[in-house]
């Protein structure tokens, strides 16, 4: 129960965050054409904001399936490489069958979120973490279908910069505890640039950017900046946890030859 309240604490930015930018969503699906349970509906099946947005696209261009299918493997495609990483980092409990259901939530920030936990992520913590995130998506989708229209245009278009805001305040913690982090993330950011302005990239989709620079960054790190893990940690952990009480200990003992000298 405790890493489920602790799941859903951690979660509630993330969900605020997803409330202002699917209410975007809502308002230019709406704007589309859809209707507002439509653009409900392929929220409460979707939780990516590029995809979605990527397919709402395609469908008011009427594209065809084929069109949608590699739009949506390109950009989505780094979501398999966040929960092969994640997957490493799960608890014993967190069986098949509870990966298949709740690897639906798996987004850049969930996953970020979920990375930066200390220890092992259980299938609770991880529902806590997903489900304000899902409501937040949903509802603000929801909102933005039925009452868009009513904001000015200036208000909508800021709606959709939240997200990078949300993003940016997960990573820039993290920054500061570990230099090494921070040297990843500069080089990651680089690599983005580069794709995005050199014109020798220009063929490179944002997906595959994304897939790229995360790739690379990663790499990196793991050559040069390796983080021990298993039994070392288990270990390390263990030693701080004692420490405490070593430390009394070896005062009392110190207090007492003091005393006996006296």
């Amino acid at each position: 129960m405790k890493q489920l309240v602790q799941g859903i604490k951690d979660g509630s930015p993330i969900g605020i965050g997803y409330l202002s930018v699917s209410f975007t969503f809502g308002l230019a699906a709406v704007s589309s054409g859809l209707r507002w349970w439509e653009a409900l509906l392929m929220s409460m099946m979707n939780l990516t904001s590029a995809g979605q947005f990527a397919g709402l696209t395609v469908m008011t261009a009427a594209g065809t399936y084929i069109e949608m299918a590699v739009s949506q493997f390109v950009i989505n495609l780094r979501y398999a490489l966040m929960s092969i990483s994640l997957s490493q980092k799960v608890d014993s409990r967190f069986r098949a069958g509870k990966k298949m259901i709740l690897g639906f939530a798996v987004t850049d920030e969930i996953f970020a979120v979920a990375m930066s936990r200390s220890g092992e992520v259980g299938s609770r913590y991880f529902l806590g973490l997903a489900a304000l995130p899902y409501l937040g998506w949903t509802l603000g989708t929801l909102a933005g279908a039925v009452l868009g229209n009513i904001l000015p245009q200036s208000v909508s278009d800021a709606l959709g910069l939240a997200i990078y805001g949300m993003f940016i305040a997960i990573v820039i913690p993290e920054m500061k505890k570990d230099r090494n982090i921070m040297k990843m993330v500069i080089l990651a950011v680089l690599m983005s640039c580069c794709i995005y302005y050199i014109p020798l990239f220009g063929h490179i989709s944002q997906g595959f950017a994304i897939i790229i620079c995360a790739v690379a960054a990663s790499a990196v790190g793991a050559v040069f900046f390796p983080i021990e893990t298993g039994e070392q940690e288990r270990q390390e952990r263990t030693e701080r946890e004692t420490e405490p009480e070593t430390t009394g200990l070896q005062k009392r003992k110190a207090r007492g030859i003091q005393e006996g000298k006296r």
